[in-house]
């Protein structure tokens, strides 16, 4: 291991990246409260988790925080984001990271558990179309186990409210820029930085070749989720959180 990977603040980064993504959802800690709930709820204080499409590892800390009997896997390509992951939770046994194509049809062989009381995702599924996501969720609904849930909390715009949906998001465009003219990171700002970073520097370089400058799916509406769910082999799903331009969708096995 060399110097600058030891030195690393890999805290200072997580920060960065939450600070860079609440830039967007400023309700960003609500909804994890709210999923936390529901694993509790159902899993109870102590339950074994997929963080899919992981990132930095945001669901991963925030239930370890409030579950320290919790375990974790995090799934990701990202090799830039599981640098992050990897090296914040380096030494804790209670987490894995296993870098895997959500979209190859054998991902899911190259987890350590075949069953999860709990997969859990959020702001990541976006950047899939509807078909994908729809085999997607056949995958997961094999992974959770009877009883378990599944939470996905993203973008799913009602598109039978357009005057209210663009009545939104002009107002919470407005905020951002009088935040990002104040000094807020946005998206692209951010992976500057990490491009700039001499250990993430080359992580970052392989991100994009991966995924390009930016890979946009669709955005189905949250009743599209929970039906889609439900013929996944699902038994119950519906929204149990929601702001004015996101929703997040329970699926119970």
């Amino acid at each position: 291991m060399t110097e600058a990977v030891v030195d690393t603040d890999w805290s200072a980064w997580q920060d960065s990246w939450d600070r860079q993504q609440e830039w967007y959802l400023p309700d960003r800690e609500e909804r994890f409260r709210v999923m936390l709930d529901m694993v509790e709820a159902f899993a109870g204080p102590a339950p074994r988790v997929l963080d899919l499409a992981c990132g930095t590892g945001t669901i991963t800390a925030r239930l370890l925080d409030r579950f320290p009997g919790a375990e974790s896997t995090g799934v990701d390509l990202d090799p830039a984001l599981l640098a992050i992951a990897r090296g914040t939770f380096a030494g804790d046994d209670r987490v894995r990271f296993v870098t895997a194509d959500l979209k190859d049809p054998d991902w899911t062989a190259r987890l350590p558990h075949g069953h999860y009381d709990a997969v859990l995702t959020a702001t990541a599924l976006h950047w899939l179309h509807e078909e994908p996501l729809r085999t997607l969720y056949g995958q997961v609904a094999g992974l959770v186990r009877d009883g378990g849930v599944f939470l996905n909390a993203d973008h799913m715009p009602d598109p039978a409210t357009p005057r209210i949906n663009e009545a939104e998001r002009a107002l919470r465009h407005a905020r951002m820029d009088r935040a990002k003219a104040a000094g807020a990171l946005d998206w692209r700002a951010w992976w500057d930085l990490a491009a700039a970073d001499p250990v993430l520097a080359a992580p970052t370089a392989e991100r994009f070749e991966i995924y390009g400058e930016h890979a946009d799916g669709d955005t189905p509406s949250a009743e599209w989720h929970a039906r889609t769910l439900c013929e996944a082999g699902f038994t119950e799903a519906r929204t149990v959180w929601s702001s004015p331009s996101d929703a997040m969708v329970l699926a119970l096995k």
